[in-house]
C-alpha cells in the first residue's frame, strides 16, 4: 500500500510538472526585451504566449525543448509596421513584408483597390499559414478627375466608383463617405496633393476637404491625406484632417510664427504623420548602384538594377534637379535630402506630434519590407534615436490604426507579433534586419530562402 501511495504521489507530481511546462504555447526565454513603448531594454526576460497572445512577461517561465526558444543573446522587438504601402501582387508582396519582420500594414488605396481587392488582402492577412502581414486599410482615393493620382499615374485601373472617388461637389461628398463607411476601413483617404513633379494638377478644393472631415466624423472616423508641400499643409489642418500619410516635401520653420500656430492648432486633435523619407532615397537609387549590394537585400530586389540603363538614370537626375530645386540644395547626397527633413521630424516628435514609419511602397526602389529597415536608417542618419524609432514603427504606428490596445508593443494582453533579432538595433539600427525569427500571432512564420 505504501509503495502504491508513493508510485501514485510520484505519477501526480509528473503530472503537475508537465501541466506547468506545457501552460504556455510558446515560450522565448532569457531574451533582451525592447518592448516598443519607448521604455529601456529590459535583459533577461521571458515571453509566455498562449492563443497567440502574451500572457506572460517575467524573468523565468516554464517551457519545454519543443515550444521555447533560447533567447539568450538575442533581442525581441515588436512586429513592426509600415503605415504607408502600396501594391499591385499582394501574393508576391506580402510574404516579403513578413520576411523582414513587418507584421501589420497601412495600405493607403490604390489603382487596384476595389472593396473585392481589399477584401482579398485582408482575408490575406487574417490566417497565418500563409505568410502575410495584418492589413489595416483606407478607403478608395477621395479625389477629382484629371487630379493626382489618376493624372500623374495614369492608367487604366482608376475605375470611379470602384478604385477612386471623384468628387464633382461638396453635396456628393455626404453619399460617397457613407457608401465608404460599409466597409472596414480605418478611414477616408484625401488626396489634396497637386502631384509628386511638374507638370503639376491643381490640388482639390478646400471646401471640398473640409466636407469630406466634416463628413467623415459623423461615423466616426478620421481623414487621413495626402499633402507634400506646406500649402497642402496648411489646407489640410484647416480642414480639420487628423492624419497626413506623407511628409516629405513640407518645410518646418520653427521662427516662422504663422506656421507654428497652425501646427499648435493642428496638435490639439492629436494627429499622426507618416515618415516616407524612403520616396526621396527611392529616386536616388539609380545613381547608387553600391546600395544594392546589402547582404540583407533580397535577390528578387537586387534584379531591380539591371533595369537600370543610361536613360532610366538621366531621368532620375532630372527628377533630382528639380527636387535639389524644391529644397534649396547644392548637391545630391542622400545627407543633403535626409538630414534638414529628419530635423524637422524630430522637432514634430518633441512637440509632441505622434510619428509614424511609413515608405510608400510600391514605387520603384521602395521594396516592400526591407525599404521599412532603410527608413529607420535614414531617420537615425538624421539623428533620431534607436528606441524612439521602433517605437514610431510600432506603438506609435498601431496608436495611428486605433489598434494599440491589441498591437504596436510587447505587453500582456496583446497580440504576440514579434521580431528575434540576433543583435542589438539600440547599438546600430541597421541591426533590425539581423532577423533570426517573424512571429506572428504567436506562430513562428516561415522566411524566404534564397
Amino acid at each position: 500500500m505504501k509503495h502504491l501511495i508513493t508510485l501514485i504521489s510520484i505519477l501526480f507530481l509528473a503530472s503537475c510538472v508537465s501541466d506547468q511546462t506545457d501552460q504556455y504555447d510558446l515560450v522565448i526565454s532569457n531574451v533582451n526585451l525592447i518592448d516598443g513603448t519607448g521604455e529601456p531594454l529590459q535583459a533577461g526576460v521571458s515571453i509566455g504566449i498562449i492563443g497567440g497572445k502574451i500572457a506572460a512577461i517575467d524573468t523565468a517561465l516554464p517551457g519545454n525543448e519543443k515550444n521555447r526558444i533560447d533567447g539568450s543573446g538575442k533581442f525581441l522587438i515588436p512586429g513592426l509596421f509600415d503605415c504607408h504601402v502600396h501594391t499591385g501582387n499582394f501574393e508576391r508582396d506580402f510574404p516579403r513584408f513578413i520576411h523582414y519582420g513587418v507584421t501589420s500594414i497601412f495600405i493607403t488605396g490604390g489603382s487596384l483597390c476595389t472593396n473585392e481587392f481589399y477584401a482579398a488582402m485582408r482575408k490575406q492577412g487574417n490566417q497565418d499559414s500563409i505568410p502575410a502581414p495584418i492589413v489595416f486599410h483606407t478607403s478608395q482615393h477621395f479625389s477629382m478627375e484629371g487630379r493626382h493620382p489618376s493624372k500623374t499615374y495614369s492608367n487604366n485601373n482608376w475605375r470611379d466608383g470602384a478604385s477612386i472617388f471623384y468628387l464633382k461637389d461638396t453635396l456628393q461628398i455626404q453619399r460617397l463617405v457613407q457608401e465608404a463607411c460599409k466597409y472596414p476601413i480605418v478611414g477616408i483617404k484625401l488626396t489634396i496633393e497637386d502631384g509628386p513633379a511638374p507638370p503639376f494638377v491643381e490640388r482639390i478644393p478646400q471646401s471640398f476637404i473640409n466636407q469630406t472631415v466634416k463628413e467623415a466624423s459623423k461615423y466616426g472616423m478620421e481623414v487621413f491625406a495626402h499633402i507634400s508641400d506646406n500649402i497642402e499643409l496648411e489646407m489640410a489642418i484647416n480642414g480639420g484632417v487628423q492624419n497626413l500619410v506623407h511628409f516629405t516635401g513640407v518645410n518646418i520653420d520653427p521662427m516662422d510664427s504663422i506656421q507654428m500656430k497652425l501646427l499648435q492648432k493642428f496638435i490639439k486633435i492629436n494627429p499622426s504623420w507618416v515618415t516616407t523619407l524612403m520616396i526621396d532615397k527611392s529616386f536616388l537609387y539609380p545613381i547608387h548602384m553600391e546600395w544594392f549590394d546589402s547582404p540583407y537585400m533580397l535577390n528578387a530586389y537586387k534584379e531591380s538594377k539591371y533595369e537600370i540603363n543610361p536613360g532610366s538614370i538621366e531621368q532620375a537626375k532630372r527628377y533630382i534637379r528639380i527636387l535639389m530645386d524644391e529644397y534649396g540644395l547644392s548637391n545630391n547626397s542622400l545627407e543633403s535630402f535626409i538630414i534638414p527633413q529628419v530635423e524637422d521630424i524630430r522637432f514634430l516628435d518633441e512637440m509632441g506630434f505622434n510619428m509614424v514609419l511609413g515608405t510608400d511602397t510600391g514605387n520603384d526602389f521602395n521594396f516592400p519590407g526591407y525599404s521599412l529597415h532603410e527608413e529607420m536608417q535614414l531617420l537615425n542618419l538624421g539623428g533620431m534615436k534607436p528606441l524612439n524609432i521602433i517605437k514610431m514603427g510600432s506603438l506609435n504606428a498601431a496608436k495611428m490604426m486605433n489598434a494599440q490596445d491589441s498591437l504596436g508593443s510587447i505587453e500582456v494582453g496583446k497580440i504576440a507579433n514579434m521580431v528575434l533579432l540576433d543583435k542589438n538595433p539600440l547599438e546600430e539600427i541597421s541591426n533590425t534586419l539581423s532577423i533570426n525569427s517573424v512571429i506572428k500571432r504567436g506562430i513562428i512564420q516561415e522566411r524566404i530562402n534564397e
